[in-house]
């Protein structure tokens, strides 16, 4: 089969991913082989192929927003049958048995793994994933808008949760890229008005489109306090500019996988007043089932942008620069 390969990690727009032949793989005992249809395009398949995260896999195949079919599957697979639409995300897999696991924490899973970092994902023709970490896909949607859900909107709904947003707050979201797009809608959905922070104008203008009661640029104060933040932004100068922004006994909720450095916080102004910060680390199957069925409730819909899956070193060169609004997603046209 054809796939993308992450050979040398570095800038994206020195080409650190390269087409290659690889074998079709061959699914484990429990595991599910997935034809795929689409994938979309994560800021953290940017941060694999250059090399933000640290390499876990040489050659690596990106890609965990994958919708396809089954293919095949191991033998000690049962549920599933060939031809069914399926869904592959970040998680990949866990011990199921480790403290974390048992208490419902298996984002914090000591032995997890990753679709498109541990393991190849979905930036090829086929992929493989553990059918216990599948997910069963709602057919009212197209491949294309589901793409993004699997992990632009699972992230982002596990995000908005640790943001303790109170019911009818104020939340302000940093960046409006494919994840805060779809959070904004499900915010919106339940009650909150929704500020919109972000430098791309026309990032700016979607927000607006979609509802939010205002979209400023990303260092901008917004027109009122906030109960609540989420910084989606990969910027760590963002987080005192963030917790400036919130009330008395706000949250931020910093949702990226990477992070550049943090400034010195300031603490009369930015910490004082009982105000917290959270980080938020991968999701649970449980957070991806919640997020998918309010997905299906409110019609949280993403705003995509295809391209051809034999040009996604193109998709990640222009999620770097901001060339698109919403989210990336491409379309199988190796097979």
């Amino acid at each position: 089969m054809r796939a993308w390969s992450v050979v040398d990690p570095g800038p994206v727009e020195a080409g650190p991913l390269r087409l290659v032949d690889k074998p079709v793989p061959v699914p484990g005992a429990d595991e599910l082989l997935v034809r795929v249809r689409a994938c979309g395009v994560c800021r953290t398949d940017l941060h694999v192929a250059e090399g933000d995260l640290p390499v876990h896999r040489a050659g690596v195949t990106p890609g965990h927003e994958v919708v396809g079919t089954v293919a095949g599957f191991g033998a000690a697979v049962s549920g599933f049958d060939v031809g069914e639409r399926v869904g592959v995300a970040w998680l990949r897999r866990t011990d199921g048995t480790c403290g974390y696991c048992v208490r419902g924490s298996e984002n914090l899973c000591p032995a997890s793994s990753y679709t498109g970092w541990d393991a190849d994902g979905g930036y090829a023709e086929y992929t493989t994933v553990p059918a216990a970490f599948a997910y069963r896909l709602p057919g009212a949607l197209d491949d294309v808008p589901l793409a993004p859900l699997l992990c632009a909107g699972i992230i982002g709904h596990r995000a908005l949760r640790r943001s303790a947003l109170p019911r009818g707050g104020r939340l302000g979201l940093y960046g409006f890229g494919g994840s805060a797009h779809l959070c904004a809608q499900v915010a919106m959905a339940e009650g909150a008005t929704v500020h919109v922070l972000t430098r791309g104008a026309d990032a700016r203008k979607l927000a607006l489109d979609l509802g939010a009661a205002s979209a400023r640029d990303a260092y901008a104060m917004p027109p009122e306090p906030l109960d609540s933040a989420i910084l989606f932004a990969p910027a760590g100068e963002l987080v005192p500019v963030a917790l400036r922004a919130l009330d008395r006994g706000g949250t931020l909720a910093i949702a990226g996988i990477h992070l550049s450095d943090i400034p010195v916080l300031t603490y009369e102004s930015e910490l004082f007043y009982e105000k917290q910060v959270r980080s938020v680390t991968s999701n649970t199957r449980e957070d991806g089932r919640e997020f998918l069925a309010l997905a299906a409730e409110h019609s949280v819909h993403a705003t995509t942008h295809t391209y051809p899956l034999s040009r996604a070193d193109e998709a990640l060169r222009d999620l770097k620069a901001g060339r698109f609004d919403g989210a990336a997603v491409l379309v199988n046209d190796l097979s």
